[in-house]
């Protein structure tokens, strides 16, 4: 039994992601959603770990405070959120969203070499900082407030920090660009000017609903290599359930999956 902390779980396309991979693999397993108030977060860690749950994704609200419920690995601390946790053993925590990014842009060919810039210092904006610098990336950090965007960069091995305003200037010679940011996915806006977009850029929007966004349409106009948030949403997944089984993820299938509720 594996299955999602958070609140609310309701729009949640981890269950099919998951259901599918248990299905191509022939696996006598289940993914199932757990919805528990704030305050009964260490009951309901300690109550999946004696019923023996062999493993949980943690969302919103739950990211950050499971970090202090269980170990993390140096990843998720440095990251400072959790959403994944291993109960095979003593609980262990850990950041596939990370992965989820990187394996996302390899998985559409983009070279991890070079400037990466990413907009947004919140969660995914954290988890996209730290997997592009420590692949080796050079990371330009710009968001709407600066301070956080400096609060970010002092943690990131040679990142900087940047207003939006400069977004021009941080891309010219930038090959990766990544959206952390929620904006495109309540209307169609883009937080990248269109005239910053090159066809030398890989653009990543972590902004999966809708899949086409307005900044993946503008770089695909510009000639930049686009890559969609279900391919983030679908690794992250990916490296939870790799993590869990120790096996080999039918990609393939837990993408069709996913993609088919979207």
């Amino acid at each position: 039994m594996f299955g999602l902390l958070g609140n609310p779980v309701g729009h949640s396309l981890s269950p099919p992601m998951h259901e599918a991979a248990y299905d191509e693999l022939g696996m006598d397993a289940r993914y199932v959603t757990f919805e528990p108030e704030p305050d009964a977060l260490p009951a309901a860690l300690e109550g999946a770990a004696a019923l023996g749950i062999a493993g949980l994704n943690v969302t919103i609200p739950f990211k950050r405070d499971v970090l202090d419920l269980v170990e993390p690995d140096d990843l998720a601390l440095r990251i400072g959120a959790v959403n994944t946790v291993d109960l095979s053993g003593t609980p262990t925590g850990h950041n596939t969203d990370a992965e989820g990014v990187v394996r996302a842009l390899e998985r559409h060919e983009v070279s991890l070499e070079g400037t990466a810039v990413v907009v947004g210092a919140g969660g995914a904006g954290r988890a996209a900082a730290f997997a592009l610098a420590d692949a080796g990336m050079r990371v330009r950090i710009a968001n709407r407030t600066v301070e956080r965007a400096e609060e970010l960069a002092e943690a990131v091995e040679g990142a900087t920090a940047h207003p939006l305003s400069a977004l021009d200037d941080l891309l010219a010679d930038a090959s990766v660009l990544v959206n952390a940011t929620s904006v495109g996915m309540e209307e169609d806006a883009t937080p990248v000017p269109a005239t910053a977009l090159h066809d030398g850029l890989a653009v990543l929007d972590a902004v999966y609903t809708p899949v086409e966004t307005r900044l993946l349409r503008d770089a695909a106009a510009a000639g930049a290599t686009t890559v969609d948030g279900a391919w983030m949403l679908l690794y992250q997944g990916v490296a939870a359930f790799e993590r869990w089984t120790g096996r080999e993820a039918p990609v393939d299938a837990m993408n069709a999956a996913l993609r088919s509720r979207l």
